[in-house]
């Protein structure tokens, strides 16, 4: 078996359909990768990768937005088509055997990030907490049980 594992954002929403009388998840996943030139210029290159997802389990289906960071693994499958100029394309897709969510992708270096009590603050670029929504309470700065105290 070959295995192909992808991490990288999705280009777009999830989509959910049922394939005879199977649900099938279809989304594409792109991974960029930089990298100096002969020349030393900086360059990018970027692979896009098609995933179908044949699973009962669509509750992961509304999580897999556009941007979203995933980790995608599976058997790679090549497809190959013909253009309309005559000569033949051909795209790599995956047969996803699991999938794992990474994060929101960030269109800035600010953003939301979760706290302990449950809400979010906004973060600066440098992860400094600038202000905090109302009607959210801080978490206690420390608590008296010791069976609180996790290494983790």
């Amino acid at each position: 078996m070959i295995k192909l594992q992808v991490i990288g954002n999705l280009g777009r929403d999830c989509v959910t359909n049922n394939v005879n009388g199977k649900t099938v998840m279809n989304f594409t996943v792109a991974h960029t990768e930089r990298y100096r030139d002969a020349q030393g210029n900086q360059q990018e290159r970027t692979i896009w990768v098609d995933c179908a997802y044949w699973s009962d389990r669509t509750a992961v289906a509304p999580y897999l937005k556009k941007g979203t960071q995933v980790y995608v693994e599976g058997a790679p499958e090549v497809r190959t088509y013909a253009k309309n100029d005559g000569s033949t394309g051909a795209s790599l897709s995956l047969r996803v055997q699991n999938v794992q969510l990474l994060g929101q992708k960030q269109e800035n270096h600010g953003g939301f990030q979760p706290q302990t009590s449950g809400g979010y603050q906004q973060a600066g670029p440098a992860g400094n907490q600038i202000q905090q929504p109302s009607g959210l309470q801080q978490a206690p700065a420390a608590m008296g049980d010791p069976g609180d105290d996790l290494p983790f």
